[in-house]
């Protein structure tokens, strides 16, 4: 859409033949078609300018054998970008992992053999383990032990402790220092970010470079740290910044935002799949919480790079038990439909919880953002991680990484299990095959975890509030599912004892006798986890997908269902905004949520501008406007985009045209065509106005008019209209009257009106 300048015009009103230099340009000049930062773009015009492409590709091919070629890697390319977005993303994955398990277990000890080794890969190697001290071997030595030779006694235990507290304030300083310095985008999910820029938002730089190599860093140094955070949303954010690397280097999408955001979109996918191991819950998050657009092509490509970024993930091994996740684990014994009421009540819990927490976050980030607490980036994340070290430490399942706990948690109690958890009372006079161990009296193993359970609860819904929105990379899936994990698991232990010292109970007696093994205490961890993240995040079938993957528990479909859809219908009833949600509008980003319904009875006149009382709307003439008029208009207002009407009197439309592409338009005119001054007339028309002999040479802007913008009458009610913005995704909308333009709505328009009518404010909406 290269601007287009009429053809010479002599004194003596004849025409040369010879076109003008603006006309025999080919190629759009730079940055034409482009949109400003903190700007929403018109996927209607981007669906149009990819449509306009294949067809000339198409009209090419059967030319020669070269532009044949040329039409099949354009198709292919895609592909590519997917594969390598696989590629990339699962090798982040996979370095990531190892490096958080190195460095969690660096704050408690060192591998004196292979100082690179963690914990457990150190004393896999040494040929003086045990297995009933397994995590024990003289390879792997604590800090105290290291420094003083005595690995027991107060001495020991303090040296320990402060030693730990330093490591975790090391790493969250190094983390804050880099994010605030390097990149200020790679702090907090990603994901709130990703969704708004997914239906069409522009954030420079969220997704660049710099971005990815610091987030990539900072987000090991988070995790490691000990914080109540995950590394599983900021994978996500992770893969979309390669997802973005890579498309730049293909102009089919580095030009086009719509196309762009089809590769996102799968990047988005392949993001899930290696911070869950879950390929398919992967494509299924992002069509169900994160795409905005979301066409059948990318969704089997978003399955090719989900696979692809599985593959790799599973090709580096970094858990060494040969699965995707830390935490799979199998049962051996079915659930019974009786304990769909304690799983309907973890979901009663997780929804419960999860509007709790939203409401507590939002309104602590709230304080965030508007007092002087903010200015402290640094500070505040000091102070947190000083807070949970100490309080952690103590606790044996708050001092180990967030993962392990859960895996913990949802572990079954075999032969071969030396948790605290599984500290039965055995008899061994019942003799049973090995993976069919009857329930047992819980022995004081058991309680004593269960206490200290408690506590780790109470310190995880407290502390989770206060990191998540913190400057640094920090995710919630984790958290959430380790509160859930905690609820769970007492809950099971509970309803295993129950069931075994009272069996003969009419509840227990039709499916649970004395030495049979009934109830499965990490099953309930597992629902309880999904009921909890279904709570926080608002997911129901991509949830249900990725717990059956991350576990391999597909037989437990039906309580895993039982609880996200309970914690849903309970955390609706408190708000219908997720979590993700709530950010966005705390951010105040221009997001058009397709779950948020419009009832209100008003029309299209009752939104748009200018109302009564305001300026008129700014407009320009198709053949009448002079280029300062034009410049002066663009510097006097800030607005996306100009009408085009046949005159001031008439105000009969005729198109819309971009503010960018009409700067640009201007500048590229003046600098390459000569003649054009500022008392040129700028003119919309296929023919030449009739103009006076001594009036300078015209300039024709024709190729950068839309000459079909989306238009709807006055009286057209604000209902349809916000279907109209969600499902086209436009960027405005002129409202006309019998062919008489009246004013214009923009989706910042649509955003305000509708928070409005829910009673919210409607300034909080920031962004255009």
């Amino acid at each position: 859409m290269a601007a287009e300048v009429g053809p010479t015009v002599t004194h003596g009103g004849d025409m040369n033949t010879p076109a003008n230099l603006m006309d025999l340009l080919e190629e759009p000049f730079p940055d034409v078609n482009t949109y400003e930062d903190f700007h929403t773009i018109d996927w209607l015009r981007e669906k149009s300018r990819d449509t306009d492409r294949h067809r000339k590709i198409a009209s090419k091919r059967k030319e020669s054998f070269w532009e044949l070629i040329k039409s099949l890697l354009d198709a292919w390319s895609g592909w590519l970008v997917m594969l390598l977005i696989g590629l990339l993303s699962g090798a982040l994955a996979g370095v990531i992992d190892l490096a958080v398990d190195w460095m969690t277990d660096l704050k408690e000890g060192v591998c004196l053999s292979m100082p690179w080794y963690s914990h457990e890969q150190c004393c896999w190697t040494s040929n003086e383990t045990t297995f009933e001290d397994r995590d024990k071997c003289p390879e792997w030595q604590t800090w105290a032990e290291l420094m003083t030779g005595h690995a027991e006694g107060a001495g020991a235990y303090l040296l320990n402790y402060f030693l730990y507290v330093l490591w975790a304030l090391f790493f969250s300083f190094l983390a804050v220092s880099l994010v605030r310095v390097f990149a200020p985008y790679a702090c907090g999910s990603g994901i709130p970010e990703i969704k708004t820029i997914l239906s069409g938002f522009i954030i420079r730089g969220y997704l660049g470079k710099w971005t990815l190599l610091i987030k990539t860093v900072t987000l090991v140094l988070a995790v490691s740290s000990g914080l109540s955070l995950g590394k599983e949303g900021p994978l996500v954010h992770v893969a979309c910044c390669c997802g973005n690397l890579f498309s730049s280097l293909f102009s089919k999408y580095s030009k086009n935002e719509g196309k762009r955001r089809e590769v996102l979109s799968a990047a988005a996918a392949a993001g899930v799949s290696v911070a869950f191991g879950a390929p398919i819950g992967g494509v299924l998050f992002s069509l169900e919480e994160v795409s905005y657009y979301f066409p059948l092509k990318t969704l089997w490509r978003s399955f090719f790079a989900a696979l692809v970024a599985a593959f790799t993930l599973r090709s580096i091994n970094p858990f060494g038990n040969s699965r995707l996740v830390l935490f799979y684990v199998e049962y051996h014994t079915p659930w019974y439909m009786a304990e769909l009421v304690p799983f309907i009540l973890l979901g009663v819990f997780g929804g419960i919880w999860g509007a709790l927490f939203i409401r507590a976050n939002i309104a602590w980030c709230r304080r965030r953002k508007t007092t002087r607490l903010g200015r402290y980036p640094v500070l505040e994340v000091i102070v947190v991680t000083a807070i949970t070290a100490v309080v952690a430490f103590p606790n044996p399942y708050t001092r180990r990484s967030t993962s392990q706990l859960i895996s913990e948690l949802f572990n079954d109690c075999g032969v071969l299990e030396s948790s605290r958890l599984c500290d039965y009372i055995n008899d061994f006079n019942i003799t049973r095959p090995v993976d069919d161990i009857p329930d047992r009296p819980a022995g004081l193993g058991v309680y004593t975890a269960l206490w200290q359970l408690a506590l780790a609860l109470v310190f995880k819904i407290v502390i989770t509030i206060f990191t998540f929105g913190m400057k640094i990379p920090s995710g919630l899936f984790i958290p959430s599912m380790a509160v859930g994990a905690i609820v769970g698991r007492i809950v099971g232990v509970g309803v295993e004892q129950m069931a075994y010292h009272h069996h003969d109970w009419i509840i227990f007696k039709s499916w649970c006798r004395l030495g049979a093994d009934c109830v499965t205490p990490g099953l309930y961890a597992m629902v309880g986890a999904a009921a909890c993240l279904g709570g926080v995040t608002r997911m129901t079938v991509s949830l249900v997908v990725i717990m059956f993957e991350l576990t391999g528990g597909l037989e437990y479909i039906v309580p895993l269902m039982a609880a996200a859809v309970t914690s849903k219908w309970v955390g609706d009833a408190f708000g219908r905004e997720g979590i993700y949600e709530a950010h966005i509008q705390l951010n105040g980003y221009p997001f058009l949520d397709v779950k948020d319904e419009f009832t209100h009875r008003t029309l299209a006149t009752d939104v748009m501008h200018p109302r009564r009382g305001e300026a008129p709307l700014a407009l320009l003439t198709m053949d009448s406007t002079m280029v300062e008029d034009v410049e002066e208009l663009i510097k006097e207002t800030d607005y996306n985009g100009f009408p085009v009407v046949v005159s001031r009197e008439s105000e009969r439309l005729i198109g819309f045209v971009q503010r960018k592409d009409l700067t640009l338009a201007i500048k590229n005119a003046r600098q390459k065509q000569e003649g054009v001054v500022s008392s040129s007339v700028v003119y919309f028309t296929e023919d030449l106005p009739q103009l006076p002999p001594s009036c300078p040479q015209p300039l024709n802007l024709r190729r950068i008019l839309n000459l079909s913008p989306f238009t709807v009458t006055d009286h057209t009610p604000m209902e349809t209209v916000v279907d109209i913005f969600r499902k086209l995704g436009l960027r405005q909308c002129l409202v006309t009257r019998s062919g008489r333009l009246l004013g214009i709505i923009t989706k910042k328009d649509v955003l305000r009106h509708m928070a409005q009518m829910m009673n919210q404010d409607p300034d909080s909406i920031m962004f255009n």
